[in-house]
């Protein structure tokens, strides 16, 4: 027997289907005398008979084909030992599906050897062996085809396991998901093939959710949470790696949005995060953290869910959803609301994510900051609190769009949804926020804009004093801010954030011209206000006066009439520029000294 496998190399002429016959009588024999080093080398043989056929033959999808079926006869031979059965099937599923990309039919028997496996061998071994073979050809072989059996084999075994389910799917979906990552981020394909593999890995959920059936009590909600988990993530991934309008990127969205409902997911418990948290602390042991490492995104898949739900009726209606119920509940639910806006801190800083979803994500800003439909309570300072670092990153985030966004109509949106924000944001925490995204922020422009904002801030605050009197807005939304005027000792420190750098002297000009333009602008609208209604706030106290003229306006007095000197005699492009930026500074500037020094000099 030894003699007919090594005569391969003097029979190299030999048609492969030929030879692949010997090899697998010999299989047969050796099994049969209870040769157990025979029957290990001659299983040896016939993968190192594929590997070499699989390598010569990717223009010949026939010949393929022909080596494929006759391996697929030989396993359905009814008097075929169960053990030459288990011992193919260490190695089988590897090697057939190293054929599964040559054409169609190499796809489907390859199905078919996987499947004759994993329906006569233990589903326990199966999983084992399906998923080493998963996770060891990740490292060389990207192509998608390659995985569609494999994954199709594993819907089927976990469909046959009769115990432990929950532990068995816990096992499969960390090496699932690490393909699925792995191929489809990575694949240069077109989205037909990343569709096949999706395909599979909703037939994975699907498997899933009919094992959950057959289980009750704590085990269905552990594997149930399991599932939701293994959705969002997969969410995730069609969501980067298809086109959105692709025709065949809905279909595996709804698809994977039918699943919500089973689970006992809701758009509510999805945006607020609530729902994931839950499913979590269900899957997730006190010492199995590094678990959590595969799902590591399903938080942004959660936030997705939901985008996709506004951005397609069939999406949302597989859901089982109604987005204005929605809206509504976040309008109206302060804790929901913060939670929910801090759950887009998953979508806006995503490089890999379309324009799209942030166009999304903004307009979910604005319809559930349109108005003030929540009635204040004492926890409103605390629900901020608990989101506040999460809602600066979705803050900083909305920034980025109004810098970078191609769209005008999605800039526009996108300050909209800026201020809206802030506005919600507690009384007492808004120095704090608006300080933080201008300490953070390096846009000269950018910074001019929530300058902007600050003034609105201080003319709101005015407006609501005269209309209501500071009495009444001394008991109310102002209790947590002694100084009955908040906004103008906000500007102070704001404004010397601008115009005393920390970095040391005064601003570089031009380049943040924008910032020091809005900045004494700023100084000037408060300063003129106070001086108008004769208040005694910080602004016009002797220090604070004292200090704005000697460290910001005379020093930077200094630097605009230094550049005015060297620019005098250029007449160049850059010369140019700098005189425009500079001009309107200068006016501004020069207004702010006046009105300081006449205020100065009441004091002397």
């Amino acid at each position: 027997m030894s003699a007919e496998i090594d005569g391969h190399d003097s029979s190299s002429d030999q048609h492969p289907l030929l030879r692949l016959q010997e090899i697998l009588t010999s299989i047969s024999k050796a099994f049969e005398c209870g040769n157990i080093s025979q029957s290990d080398n001659s299983v040896a043989e016939l993968v190192k008979f594929l590997d070499s056929v699989s390598d010569s033959v990717e223009s010949d999808s026939k010949n393929a084909s022909e080596i494929l079926a006759e391996i697929h006869k030989f396993l359905c031979t009814p008097s075929l030992d169960q053990a030459i059965i288990d011992s193919l099937s260490f190695e089988l599923p590897k090697a057939v599906t190293k054929f599964a990309g040559l054409s169609s039919s190499c796809s489907e028997i390859a199905n078919s050897i996987i499947d004759k496996l994993v329906a006569t061998c233990s589903p326990r071994d199966m999983l084992s062996i399906l998923c080493e073979a998963l996770d060891s050809s990740i490292k060389t072989i990207k192509e998608c085809d390659y995985f569609v059996p494999l994954l199709s084999g594993l819907s089927k075994v976990l469909l046959s396991t009769q115990r432990r389910q929950f532990e068995q799917a816990k096992v499969a979906v960390p090496v699932i998901l690490k393909v699925l990552k792995t191929v489809s981020l990575e694949e240069d394909d077109e989205n037909r093939e990343r569709q096949h593999l999706f395909d599979q890995a909703i037939g994975i959920a699907d498997a899933i959710r009919q094992v959950c059936l057959k289980l009750e009590g704590r085990m269905n909600e552990k594997l149930r949470a399991l599932l939701g988990l293994y959705v969002l993530q997969i969410m995730v991934l069609v969501s980067v790696s298809m086109e959105h309008k692709s025709p065949r990127c809905i279909p595996l969205v709804s698809q994977l949005s039918g699943f919500l409902p089973y689970c006992h997911l809701s758009y509510l418990g999805l945006i607020s995060g609530n729902d994931v948290d839950t499913m979590t602390s269900l899957v997730v042991g006190d010492d199995e953290d590094d678990f959590m490492s595969c799902l590591s995104n399903v938080e942004q898949g959660a936030s997705l869910s939901v985008i996709w739900g506004s951005m397609s009726d069939q999406v949302v209606q597989a859901a089982g959803e109604d987005l204005t119920a929605l809206k509504g509940e976040l309008q109206s639910n302060q804790t929901k609301k913060w939670q929910a806006i801090a759950m887009l801190k998953h979508i806006f800083p995503s490089g890999k994510l379309s324009w799209e979803f942030k166009k999304h994500a903004i307009d979910i800003l604005l319809h559930i900051t349109d108005g003030n439909n929540y009635q204040k309570s004492d926890s409103d300072h605390s629900d901020f609190a608990s989101n506040m670092p999460s809602v600066f990153a979705v803050l900083q985030g909305v920034i980025m769009v109004i810098m970078y966004a191609q769209s005008s109509t999605l800039r526009k949106n996108a300050f909209d949804a800026l201020k809206r924000v802030i506005a919600e944001v507690p009384y007492s925490e808004k120095r704090d926020v608006l300080k933080a995204l201008m300490t953070n922020c390096d846009s000269s422009s950018m910074i001019a804009v929530l300058l902007d904002i600050v003034r609105q801030e201080v003319l709101k605050e005015r407006n609501k004093r005269k209309s209501i009197g500071n009495e009444e807005v001394q008991k109310g939304e102002n209790e947590a801010c002694p100084n009955t005027f908040f906004w103008p000792a906000v500007v102070l420190e704001l404004v010397d954030l601008v115009l005393k750098p920390s970095t040391g002297g005064p601003p570089p000009l031009p380049e943040y011209g924008d910032a020091v333009l809005s900045a004494l602008n700023l100084y000037r609208f408060v300063l003129l206000m106070e001086l108008k209604e004769e208040n005694n706030s910080e602004v016009l106290s002797k220090s604070n006066l004292k200090k704005a003229y000697n460290e910001w306006l005379l020093p930077l007095r200094t630097l605009v009439t230094g550049i005015a000197a060297e620019n005098k005699d250029d007449f160049d492009q850059l010369a140019v520029d700098t005189e425009c930026t500079l001009n309107p500074i200068v006016l501004v500037l020069y207004r702010c000294i006046e009105l300081v020094e006449d205020k100065l000099k009441q004091f002397a």
